[in-house]
């Protein structure tokens, strides 16, 4: 299974290999810097951890032989930019903050959209979390965690 862009409730925003959305939400919740590298136009297909579960369970549950010893890409199909993301975790923080762009990251790719076709057809994969309710549950575990002032 190849994920793209996997997010969800109980990512460490601060470990050596802290994901965007992680780190996004705890700059803005905590007035911390949050970087954008490049003009933040570049896109991905984030997947919510559910969708990521599901795929596994229907891999490992498949009884089709076709299905078997196959690269599977693991996403939504749907991809946004880095700025949609950041403003989308603005306003459901209702907090004010301006993130920082520094000069884009050599090898990062512009955009990423997954064709999951070939695991909707032989696992039966089918998201079932779309980008903004999967962020949502996200931003909503995030601000449980921290008390209020």
């Amino acid at each position: 299974l190849r994920y793209f862009n996997v997010f969800g409730p109980r990512q460490d925003p601060h470990g050596p290999y802290a994901a965007v959305i992680p780190l996004f939400v705890d700059g803005i919740m905590n007035n911390k810097a949050v970087y954008i590298n490049g003009d933040g136009e570049q896109t991905r297909d984030f997947t919510f951890v559910e969708n990521a579960v599901q795929a596994n369970v229907r891999g490992m549950l498949a009884e089709n032989d076709a299905a078997f010893a196959q690269a599977y890409n693991v996403a939504v199909g749907e991809n946004f930019s880095v700025n949609f993301l950041y403003n989308a975790i603005r306003e459901q923080l209702g907090l004010e903050h301006q993130p920082t762009y520094r000069d884009p990251r050599a090898g990062d790719i512009h955009d990423s959209l997954a064709n999951i076709s070939k695991a909707q057809e032989l696992l039966g994969y089918q998201p079932t979390q779309r980008f903004l309710d999967g962020l949502k549950k996200t931003v909503e575990f995030f601000k449980e965690l921290t008390p209020a002032s």
